[in-house]
């Protein structure tokens, strides 16, 4: 199994439309690609401030893979890139955590 962890920061400038039409129409997106096993989109949880946790971050993505394989098919997916090349534009920063 791989745990594929994407975290975005979106442009502050973005209104909240803007926001939706990332969660909806792209990070949602990614479910239709068969490697994916499963999907889960999520934004900051409302626990009490820590100073271990990064709250800064607008949505964080987990996707759910059976093996490598099936990660670097989704990589190269045309959805995948579809989502990357019409919604990059929208973030300011990415980090990602890929955990076997």
């Amino acid at each position: 199994m791989l745990i594929h962890t994407v975290i975005f920061w979106l442009r502050p400038d973005l209104d909240d439309a803007q926001r939706e039409a990332f969660r909806r129409d792209g990070l949602e997106s990614l479910r239709a690609i068969p490697s994916v096993g499963s999907l889960h989109i999520g934004v900051p949880a409302p626990i009490p401030p820590r100073p271990v946790v990064d709250a800064s971050y607008t949505f964080a993505l987990t996707i759910l893979f059976a093996d490598v394989p099936a990660h670097d098919a989704y990589q190269v997916h045309p959805i995948h890139r579809a989502f990357v090349d019409n919604f990059k534009a929208r973030w300011e920063r990415v980090l990602i955590y890929d955990a076997a």
